[in-house]
């Protein structure tokens, strides 16, 4: 499982944009992670899955309350990461009113839940191999805070949390 000091893995998310503009087409469109994150500091969270409960009534919208704060604590970007196509995240972050606050950023196969160690099984539940709920906070590629929530819970990878420790 990843851990503060470690490196983000080699990986490639995908973002569908609805508008063109600053250098990204209507999607969807790859994101290299080691190169989207090289020289910036970015809040990222993980979730479940889009529209879920918790993750559409309170993780998303505040990341999207606290972009403001969080950019003037040196967050360069806020990613949202989740198991789902990147259709449905695009679909997701019109719904969410992300704009330009939030990149909702999807891990279609599992890839990147795979590669760090945060998978969360729902087979049971009928929603296959997920991500686990989590924040980080990296910088320059690195990992610098990371917060993992038990299951079922939501107190620790919320944008409160990543507002205190960004700002630490």
């Amino acid at each position: 499982m990843i851990k503060v000091g470690d490196t983000l893995p080699n990986a490639t998310l995908m973002e569908y944009c609805e508008v063109e503009g600053n250098g990204c087409s209507i999607g969807p469109n790859p994101v290299d992670v080691s190169k989207a994150a090289a020289g910036k500091t970015i809040a990222i969270f993980g979730l479940p899955g889009a529209y879920t409960p918790t993750c559409s009534a309170k993780h998303v919208p505040g990341y999207v309350e606290k972009h403001k704060e969080l950019k003037a604590a040196g967050v360069d970007e806020i990613w949202c990461v989740s198991v789902n196509d990147a259709f449905v995240m695009g679909a997701w972050a019109r719904d969410q009113k992300t704009g330009d606050k939030v990149r909702m950023l999807a891990d279609g196969s599992a890839e990147f839940a795979k590669a760090t160690g945060l998978t969360l099984d729902l087979s049971a539940r009928g929603m296959g191999l997920r991500s686990n709920r989590y924040s980080m906070l990296v910088k320059n590629g690195k990992v610098v805070t990371l917060n993992i929530e038990g299951p079922g819970k939501f107190e620790v990878s919320d944008a409160g949390t990543m507002l205190a420790q960004a700002k630490a």
